[in-house]
C-alpha cells in the first residue's frame, strides 16, 4: 500500500505510477483529452489542478483518489515528485513506447533531481553514499532531497493567505528543473541558475507589492503575505531593505521586467497577482484595472487573464472542503455565481463547437430531449453530466485549466449550456 509517510515512498509511488500507464499516455507522453499546443501549456494543464502553483496542493497527481487521509506534507511530496516526472516526460526527446521506456525516464529523472538540488540548492545537498560508504540508489537520494525541500516549507501560520502561498515557490523549482535537464552541469551554468533563482524570487516580492498597492491600501492580509515571502525568499539584507521600501512606498508594474519570454512563468506571476488582490475578499475596480494592465505589460493575451481568473475560481470551488479557512474569507454562493458567469461566457463564444459535439452523439441528444418532459434516472443523469463535461473540455480554455467536476451537477450544466444548443 502506498504510504508517502514511510521510507521508500518514492519507489512505491513510481511502481504505482507505472501500473497506471495507459495506451494514450505511452503514445503521447502525457494524456489530455485535447492536447495543448506547447510543452509549457501541457505542463500548466497538469500543474494547475494540483494547486502547486497556488502554494496549496490538494491533489496528488495520479494518486489523487488515495490522498484524502494523508498529511499535507505527504501530498506535497507526491505532487512535487509527479511534477518532476511530468516535466521530464514532456521534455523527453523520444516517444515513450512501453513501461520499460517509462522506467528508464524515471531513473534518469531521479538522477536529475538529485543533481539539480545539490547544485542549485546547496543547502539541500544530499550525499550519494550512506554512513558505511555504500552507494545509494538514485531513487533513495531523490526521495531524501525532496523531503528536505518540503521540510523548508512546513512552517505553521495562522493566516490563511500565508498558508495558501507558503509552497508556491516550489513552482519555480519545476520551472528551473525543466531548463536544467537541457543544460550541462558546469560551474558557470550552476551559478547562472542560482542567480536566476534569486532574481525570480525577488520578482515574486515585486509582483506581490505592486498588486497589494493596486487599490492604494495595504490590507492586513497583503502585508502578512508579503512578510512571509520576505522570510521565505532568503534575500540578502540589501534586497530585503529594497523590498520593504517597495512595500512602504509602492512600485509601478512598469518596474517589473520579467526575464525571458516563458509563457508558463508569466502565467505564474499573473496568478500570483490575482491571488494577492483577492486576499482581502473582494476585487475592486482599481484592482481589476491593475490586473488588466499587468497582464498586458507582461505580454499575455486578454484571454489569459480571463482564463486565469477561471482557473483560480474553479480550483477554489472544486476544493472548497479542503481549503479550510478560505471558507471564512469568501462567500461560496457569490464566488460560484461569478465563476458560472465566466464559464457561460466562454461557452457562448464556443456555441458552434459545442453544437457539433452534441450533434455527434445521438444518445446524448435523445437524453437531453427526454429531460425536457420527464425526470431521468440516476444512471441517465450521470451519463449526460459526464458527456457534457467531456464536451466542455474540448474547448481550448478548458484544455488548459481544470473544471470542478463534482461541483458541476447536471442542473448547473443545463443552466450554463447556451439555450440555443439545447436540442429541440
Amino acid at each position: 500500500m502506498l504510504n508517502p509517510g514511510q521510507k521508500g515512498w518514492l519507489k512505491s509511488y513510481l511502481e504505482f505510477r507505472k501500473d497506471l500507464l495507459t495506451n494514450e499516455e505511452i503514445g503521447n507522453n502525457i494524456h489530455v483529452k485535447a492536447k495543448p499546443r506547447t510543452p509549457e501549456e501541457s505542463l500548466y494543464s497538469i500543474l494547475q489542478p494540483t494547486g502547486l502553483m497556488y502554494g496549496h496542493p490538494v491533489a496528488a497527481g495520479n494518486a489523487q483518489h488515495l490522498s484524502r487521509e494523508w498529511e499535507q506534507q505527504d501530498i506535497l511530496k507526491l505532487v512535487l515528485a509527479e511534477s518532476f516526472i511530468n516535466s521530464s516526460l514532456l521534455n523527453h526527446p523520444r516517444e515513450i513506447k512501453n513501461a520499460d521506456d517509462f522506467s528508464s525516464v524515471i531513473m534518469k529523472t531521479s538522477e536529475n533531481i538529485s543533481d539539480f538540488y545539490n547544485k542549485v540548492y546547496p543547502e539541500l545537498s544530499t550525499s550519494s553514499r550512506n554512513f558505511f560508504g555504500q552507494k545509494k540508489s538514485p531513487l533513495d537520494v531523490a526521495e531524501k532531497v525532496i523531503e528536505k525541500r518540503i521540510g523548508l516549507t512546513q512552517k505553521k501560520h495562522d493566516n490563511f493567505w500565508v498558508d495558501f502561498f507558503q509552497n508556491s515557490l516550489l513552482f519555480l523549482d519545476i520551472y528551473f528543473f525543466g531548463q536544467w535537464i537541457h543544460t550541462s552541469s558546469e560551474k558557470a551554468v550552476t551559478q547562472f541558475f542560482k542567480k536566476e533563482k534569486e532574481d525570480l524570487r525577488f520578482y515574486v516580492i515585486k509582483v506581490i507589492v505592486a498588486a497589494a498597492h493596486a487599490n492604494k491600501i495595504i490590507e492586513a492580509e497583503e502585508r502578512a503575505l508579503f512578510n512571509f515571502f520576505l522570510e521565505s525568499a532568503e534575500l540578502t539584507p540589501e534586497k530585503e531593505k529594497e523590498a520593504t521600501d517597495y512595500l512602504n512606498n509602492g512600485i509601478n508594474y512598469d518596474d517589473i521586467v520579467l526575464p525571458g519570454n516563458s509563457w508558463i512563468l508569466k502565467k505564474f506571476f499573473l496568478e500570483l497577482a490575482i491571488l494577492t488582490v483577492w486576499a482581502d475578499k473582494k476585487l475592486e475596480q482599481s484592482e481589476v484595472k491593475f490586473l488588466e494592465d499587468f497582464n498586458s505589460h507582461i505580454g499575455l493575451a486578454e484571454e489569459d487573464l480571463e482564463n486565469s481568473m477561471l482557473a483560480i475560481e474553479g480550483f477554489v470551488i472544486g476544493n472548497w472542503d479542503e481549503l479550510g479557512k478560505l471558507q471564512e474569507k469568501h462567500d461560496l454562493d457569490k464566488l460560484t455565481a461569478k465563476y458560472l458567469d465566466r464559464v457561460k461566457t466562454v461557452l457562448n463564444k464556443n456555441q458552434e463547437r459545442i453544437n457539433k459535439e452534441i450533434s455527434g452523439s445521438r444518445e446524448l441528444r435523445t437524453l437531453l430531449n427526454l429531460a425536457k418532459f420527464e425526470a431521468l434516472n440516476p444512471e441517465e443523469k450521470e451519463k449526460v453530466r459526464k458527456e457534457l463535461i467531456d464536451i466542455i473540455q474540448t474547448i481550448p480554455t478548458f484544455v488548459m485549466i481544470s473544471l470542478p467536476n463534482t461541483f458541476l451537477t447536471l442542473p448547473i450544466l443545463l443552466q450554463i449550456i447556451p439555450n440555443s444548443l439545447h436540442p429541440d
